[in-house]
């Protein structure tokens, strides 16, 4: 029977199906041809990812159930939204280790949380470590700094 969950697997699936296709349109240089991290990787799981999703939206058995969204805190929600956006304007003036820790300080007080020992733990530590994962390990250069701080 074709109902309405199943009829958004299939178009996931169909969307899946394609992004998949269209990921062999990215160019890897020569060097990455081996590597096991490359500018296709995440999209290939992605794709993947959503075909597997798809199909167990196609084929599991449909529940006449609506869901309940009641208890949701939309507000907070469509604040942290808002968050990400000014996040994405602001981390390349800002510079990555500022805009990042600031994001996620407000993201955690906006989501309640009040301990400042622990949003500090949370946020700037975090940061730190994922700055230096990608630019001293994986070799992916994140500028650090504000333009004013560059000098």
């Amino acid at each position: 029977m074709l109902t309405n969950d199943r009829i958004g697997g299939v178009l996931l699936l169909a969307f899946s199906v394609a992004y998949g296709l269209l990921i062999f349109d990215i160019p890897l240089l020569p060097f990455q041809a081996q590597a096991a991290f490359t500018a296709r990787t995440m999209p290939e799981a992605l794709s993947v990812l959503g075909i597997l999703l798809s199909l167990t939206m196609i084929i599991k058995p449909s529940s006449d159930a609506r869901p309940e969204v009641g208890g949701f805190l939309w507000k907070r929600g469509a604040i942290v939204c808002v968050a990400m956006v000014l996040y994405g304007l602001t981390v390349r003036p800002g510079g990555f280790l500022i805009s990042t820790s600031l994001f996620l300080i407000a993201c955690i007080l906006i989501l309640g949380e009040r301990r400042l020992w622990l949003i500090l733990v949370a946020s700037v530590p975090v940061v730190l470590f994922f700055w230096v994962l990608m630019t001293q390990l994986l070799g992916v250069f994140i500028e650090p700094w504000p333009e004013f701080l560059r000098g």
